[in-house]
């Protein structure tokens, strides 16, 4: 029986629900958590190509389809563990766009058991 890869980025239901929505009023979308103090480390949501990724980010996966890059210097902090993106009541100051809709999206984490450390998606640097 083949080894199952762990995924390093999942996704709430109740957040899969706010990017569905956000799709089928803008189209294609990403994802970038920055290294950022306050908001900027929180992962934000940009229509796709409207933010410019570069060699200081590292592709962790996709959610919903959309794919979800982080800094390589907020990802050396965040290695250890498994990603759930999930949303909550409240205005960030960021320019996501969720952020009109009165919700922002958090990033909630878990530490890999090692099995799944043994076993995890490998990165698109």
């Amino acid at each position: 029986m083949p080894m199952r890869t762990t995924q390093r980025v999942l996704i709430s239901p109740e957040a899969e629900r706010i990017v569905e929505q956000l799709k089928s009023r803008y189209g294609e979308l990403m994802f970038h958590q920055s290294g950022g103090c306050c908001d900027g480390s929180q992962p934000m949501c940009f229509e796709a190509g409207e933010f410019k990724v570069g060699d200081s980010d590292v592709l962790l996966g996709y959610i919903v389809g959309a794919p979800f890059y982080m800094s390589r210097d907020q990802f050396e902090y965040w290695k250890h563990t498994q990603l759930t993106i999930d949303v909550v009541p409240g205005r960030g100051s960021s320019f996501s766009l969720e952020i009109p809709m009165g919700i922002r999206f958090i990033t909630r984490s878990r530490l890999y058991t090692a099995e799944e450390e043994q076993s995890l998606q490998p990165l698109t640097v």
